[in-house]
């Protein structure tokens, strides 16, 4: 069927005391096109039948027949065309497995990766396709060409200040159990500083653990300063620098860390029940209520709301270990447990 003819199956003459088939045909084309688009994903008719009109009948009901590669008009049966592409594979997979295993695509983006995971690599296995051995000369020259490989990787200043930073930010995420989609986070404040130039004449080691601090309470799961400080082995007011810095010049609106959000971490390194967490989450509930929170350490409050708890539900814990914990001193928890205590009316005794 060529392009611009139209289907006209079984036509007799009407005369004769015959029928039309062609609007019989018509119905049956119509049929079959809205079956198919009922099963056609969104996407998939949005960009093949998108802006298509019959140029005959200026109909917007079109028809692809993917078996034949054309494209009809359900109600004239024009072919608008006869040379559609298939954009899918060229094998057939008769099993989810089999699917699977004949994919040729590669990983997704990641940012946390300094080239994005979008780089060939030479393997190290020296054996070619067919699974033989390499030849001594031929292994020197792949060795050759993997080294000068892996050298344009970095050929760039901020190509290997990437380098070295994703290589940190994978250590301290590590140590600190940061989940992948808050590294992900942090590697793109990062990148952005970076193409600010924020990063010169700081360390690469203070801007990401800055980074990281940021993308933890973009999360609302944020991580004390302190506790940060221990795994990059810098002083809290270097990293303060840096993350006041970030947020000046990159215009982040970033949440405040509120006292809810630590009673969970803190209540599970005390090995308190979830009872007691339960109970410290509705103390700091009530002091939000009455304005107590306002201007105060959330560390501290959580701490104070957590010794509370520990009280109320029978699984005491003493104010060194909370305050340890929290990484606060014994005088902030004691401050801050006898104003909750005064102001919320609760009995401790």
């Amino acid at each position: 069927m060529r392009r611009g003819r139209t289907y006209r199956i079984g036509i007799t003459d009407s005369s004769n005391g015959g029928t039309s088939l062609n609007g019989g045909c018509r119905r049956e084309m119509i049929r079959l096109a809205s079956k198919q688009q009922k099963t056609r994903k969104s996407r998939e008719h949005s960009v093949s039948t998108a802006n298509r009109i019959c140029s005959a009948c200026s109909s917007d009901r079109i028809y692809i027949d993917k078996t034949r590669g054309e494209v009809i008009c359900s109600t004239c049966g024009l072919v608008l065309s006869d040379r559609s592409i298939d954009t899918g594979p060229e094998w057939r997979a008769f099993t989810a497995d089999e699917q699977n295993s004949r994919q040729r695509v590669g990983g997704p983006a990641d940012w946390s990766k300094f080239d994005q995971g979008l780089t060939t690599i030479i393997g190290r296995q020296n054996v070619d396709a067919s699974g033989r051995k390499l030849t001594s000369t031929r292994r020197a020259q792949i060795h050759r060409l993997r080294k000068w490989q892996i050298r344009t990787k970095v050929h760039s200043s901020d190509k290997r200040n990437l380098a070295v930073a994703m290589t940190e930010l994978h250590r301290i995420s590590s140590q600190l159990s940061i989940p992948y989609s808050i590294r992900e986070t942090a590697a793109v404040l990062y990148r952005k500083a970076l193409r600010k130039r924020l990063t010169r004449g700081r360390t690469i080691l203070g801007m990401i653990a800055a980074s990281l601090y940021l993308a933890c309470r973009i999360h609302t799961v944020p991580r004390p300063l302190e506790e940060v400080c221990d795994q990059i082995h810098i002083t809290r007011k270097e990293l303060s620098l840096c993350v006041r810095l970030i947020l000046r010049y990159l215009n982040l609106k970033v949440p405040f860390s509120k006292p809810a959000e630590f009673v969970h971490r803190f209540g599970t390194e005390l090995n308190l029940p979830g009872v007691a967490k339960k109970k410290a989450i509705d103390i700091l509930e009530q002091a939000r209520e009455q304005r107590l929170t306002i201007g105060k350490d959330p560390k501290g409050m959580a701490a104070a709301a957590i010794y509370v708890a520990s009280i109320l539900t029978g699984s005491r814990r003493t104010q060194l270990e909370i305050a340890r914990t929290a990484r606060v001193t014994e005088v902030t928890v004691r401050n801050r447990y006898k104003e909750m205590v005064e102001k919320l009316g609760i009995s401790t005794s």
